[in-house]
């Protein structure tokens, strides 16, 4: 049964949930970060934490993982792929990505939710191709065109570089979560709302 703390409606289980994820995309950037094709916006292995943490949290739990990893990483904590941290990766090429990550984890868990309690492995991978890649490029790429002095259309085209790579984690994070959630009901969005709903009640 999840325990709630006192004075507030946030299970104490879902405060652990949500560090844990944190420090998991934290985690993800231990093996540095990787530049191609003279893009000042590297690949990192972050964003398949990003596409696990909305997948298994869900929308509103994996937003606050995000915003409690860039909340540290604006503290100056090098918690960014390759050692990165502190206020100034928020106003670099790559600073919309980064942003991008929290609606992309949000969407990524608001479609999962949409599948009830049996998400399949096809809604998986639509909420990590939706989420974890498209909304961050939807951010990503304007913010990285303004910054760099560049057009949209060049700022896109640079980002096609990341597409092979991030559809691999797509659909590396979806079989992952598929798994997660056979083994593990709790991990479905869904299953844990009712779980949470039935506790508050009861």
């Amino acid at each position: 049964m999840p325990k709630f703390r006192r004075g507030s409606g946030f299970p104490t289980g879902d405060l652990a949930r949500v560090s844990v994820f944190a420090a998991l995309i934290a985690v993800l950037g231990l093996p540095g970060a990787l530049n191609v094709f003279g893009n000042a916006v590297p690949i990192t292995l972050q964003t398949f934490g990003v596409m696990l943490a909305g997948a298994i949290l869900g929308t509103w739990r994996a937003a606050l993982a995000i915003v409690v990893l860039l909340v540290l990483v604006a503290a100056g904590l090098p918690l960014l792929a390759g050692g990165r941290g502190g206020l100034g990766v928020f106003v670099g090429p790559s600073a919309g990505f980064l942003l991008g990550w929290l609606p992309g984890a949000a969407l990524t868990g608001w479609i999962v939710e949409r599948g009830g309690r049996s998400p399949g492995i096809a809604r998986l991978l639509t909420a990590c191709l939706a989420g974890g890649v498209g909304m961050i490029y939807l951010v990503g790429i304007p913010v990285q065109a303004a910054v760099a002095g560049i057009s949209l259309g060049q700022a896109a085209l640079l980002s096609v570089a990341f597409l092979p790579g991030d559809a691999i984690k797509a659909i590396l994070a979806s079989i992952v979560v598929r798994g997660t959630q056979r083994a593990y009901p709790d991990a479905i969005p869904a299953v844990h709302r009712e779980r949470l709903s039935a506790a508050r009640k009861g």
